[in-house]
């Protein structure tokens, strides 16, 4: 029987004192929180609040307008500070009309703390229903190229020296069905990136699933366009009927739409009317797209084993070499199911070792709504880590890896279970925002029914961040209100990124918010400790990526070993810096410094000065002997 978590946990969550759900309420500052760093909204200031993110209708009646969308930190222009890819949506009455999306934004960083917005001049509008977005230099060129998912055809816009090109079609990745995660990663060790793309919904707008709101059961997705006019509050649904599915077995049903099932006449959440999906609703594939070296991919899916055989619905995408023999595996977070754990077997396939993994179900059995991957080593112990948010009412769940591709369910011991389950969680990253030398978790939320706010339910649409601060002990805590008002402000929140996008050795945070404009998180104050920032440059004639991507870095410094690395994807829908940050904590000088290249050999290097942003071209720096 599925395990539950009751209203009464929720209830249990509330805290003391405070009229506020949990999600809006902000703790005191944890005692454990490092004092002097917070995160302060510098939007404005920065020039990002003239974006604005549209995602169907205010009432949300249909299930492709509630996921948002992703943001990418990436330096496209190679001037070494991190611009922003801001990905867009759209609504169910442009798609009828024919009519172009809202444009996606790529804001230049031009340094001092401001960006200027590039879109047209760069050609990378999308102006369609955008989903995701990762980078990767697919082409060995030396400029990072963007693939955005969309809800109907993908881009593959190669980079042209700061101008771009969609190259799609011709690349053979048009994917034309609703995807979301993707990642570049090189799983054969080639030299070439390669790519996955998942899939969520097969969604016909021909044949909608029934609506919450009277204006859609006649299946018409006719709805004020909510870039033209400001939202409105929804009116609470009517109650008194029962639309409760007929219970299939396996208990209440956690997920987007969670008490769906099919052949019900109506969707619901506790009792009331809400839109319907996933569950119920047929899935898209997933897609696997090898390199050609010639500008063009093929796909590979089935061949290579990683068929959604399932027909399950794909999140989070993370290639990740989680038993540390080399070669990328893949992860991908499936909403309202297993996840798929696909061990790479070195001769172009995989294995699905998806349940024999541990990181599939929680610890107790059950599948959950999977959503952001967050990959991290946050015990120091040189093995990657997951983390994966989770919908409302259920907990986001840490896997500890304890080796040879097992993981561990750790999440209430280490202290994050507890915590997220009045949230709605999407976008997660490890980092290491007060450089202390252990890995802190980020995790935005935002709920994706609006009519929450009209009822007792101890929880809210928009909702505040949860910043955990590592103790070193294998536990986190919620810091609470040492967060600073730039995480403790409640956003409807999707895809978020993680970048220095000053450059002094804090990283910020970018948050791509539903329905809104986005949210620049600067790392503000004085408590941090040193740092190291490594940009690795890869030689493809020693099969490795132009970008490194895939690469493994070692840092030892203070007496720690700590593991970074190069990383397409992940996040929700996103992409972080590409670049491979260290906190050193109060550390005067590094010890150590290894590269793992990917799909090469280690080498290990002369340790660079602290507090600095260093290059390393593995074709051109001279390895330390």
């Amino acid at each position: 029987m599925r395990a539950t978590i009751s209203v009464a946990a929720l209830a249990a969550a509330t805290l003391a004192g405070q009229d506020l759900p949990p999600t809006k309420a902000i703790p005191p500052a944890s005692t454990h929180a490092a004092h002097g760093v917070q995160y302060l909204d510098v939007t404005a200031d920065a020039g990002l609040a003239s974006f604005h993110h549209v995602s169907g209708s205010p009432d949300k009646n249909y299930v492709i307008e509630v996921t948002g969308s992703g943001v990418a930190a990436l330096d496209y222009d190679g001037d070494g500070l991190q611009d922003v890819y801001l990905v867009n949506g759209s609504t169910l009455e442009r798609v009828r009309q024919n009519a172009a999306a809202p444009p996606a934004a790529l804001y230049r960083n031009v340094g001092g703390g401001r960006f200027r917005d590039v879109t047209v001049e760069a050609g990378v509008a999308n102006e369609r229903w955008g989903q995701g977005v990762c980078a990767g230099d697919f082409d060995n060129d030396g400029d990072e190229d963007l693939y955005v998912t969309n809800f109907g055809v993908n881009r593959l816009y190669r980079n042209e020296g700061g101008r771009f090109t969609d190259v799609a079609t011709s690349a053979g990745v048009a994917v034309d069905s609703w995807s979301t995660g993707c990642a570049f990663g090189d799983y054969d060790g080639d030299g070439w990136l390669d790519l996955y793309v998942a899939g969520y919904v097969a969604l016909d707008l021909a044949h909608l699933p029934p609506s919450p709101s009277p204006v859609g059961q006649d299946f018409s997705p006719v709805h004020q366009d909510s870039s033209k006019a400001p939202a409105a509050q929804d009116s609470r649904t009517p109650v008194g009927q029962d639309f409760s599915p007929a219970q299939t077995g396996s208990g209440p049903q956690v997920g987007m739409g969670a008490a769906y099932s099919a052949g019900a006449a109506f969707c619901t959440y506790r009792g009331e009317k809400v839109m319907c999906g996933p569950r119920g609703l047929a899935g898209a594939p997933d897609h696997l797209f090898h390199n050609n070296h010639d500008g063009t991919f093929t796909d590979v899916t089935a061949g290579a084993g990683v068929t959604d055989k399932k027909g399950l619905y794909g999140f989070g995408v993370a290639w990740f070499d989680m038993d540390d023999d080399g070669k990328l595996d893949l992860l991908v977070a499936n909403d309202s199911g297993p996840n798929y754990v696909y061990r790479n077997l070195g001769n172009g396939t995989f294995e699905d070792i998806s349940y024999a993994s541990g990181a599939a179900l929680d610890g107790n059995g059950r599948d959950q709504a999977h959503m952001g991957i967050a990959i991290g080593d946050y015990d120091n112990d040189g093995r990657d880590d997951v983390h994966i948010t989770n919908f409302a009412d259920d907990f986001n769940v840490l896997y500890h890896n304890a080796g040879g591709a097992s993981f561990n369910d750790v999440s209430f011991r280490a202290g994050v279970a507890q915590a997220s389950i009045p949230f709605l969680g999407w976008g997660t990253s490890f980092l290491d925002y007060d450089n202390d030398g252990w890995l802190d978790l980020l995790v935005v939320n935002g709920h994706v029914y609006p009519m929450v706010d009209r009822m007792d339910w101890n929880t809210s649409y928009a909702q505040r961040a949860l910043l955990f601060r590592n103790l070193g002990n294998g536990r986190f805590e919620d810091v609470g209100l040492a967060a600073g008002p730039g995480l403790t402000t409640a956003r409807v929140a999707r895809g978020a990124a993680v970048a220095d996008f000053d450059n002094d050795g804090g990283l910020d945070i970018v948050v791509n918010d539903i329905d809104s404009a986005p949210a620049l998180l600067r790392n503000d104050g004085t408590g941090r400790g040193h740092w190291l920032t490594l940009r690795l440059v890869g030689d493809p004639a020693g099969g490795c990526p132009r970008d490194a991507i895939g690469s493994v870095v070692f840092v030892t410094a203070g007496g720690r070993r700590m593991r970074g690395e190069v990383a397409s994807g992940r996040g929700q829908i996103s992409q972080s810096d590409l670049r491979v940050h260290f906190g050193l904590g109060t550390a005067s000088e590094i010890t150590s410094l290894e590269v793992r290249w990917a799909n090469g050999q280690t080498v290990r290097y002369p340790p660079p000065a602290i507090d600095s942003i260093v290059t390393i071209d593995q074709a051109k720096s001279a390895p330390l002997r």
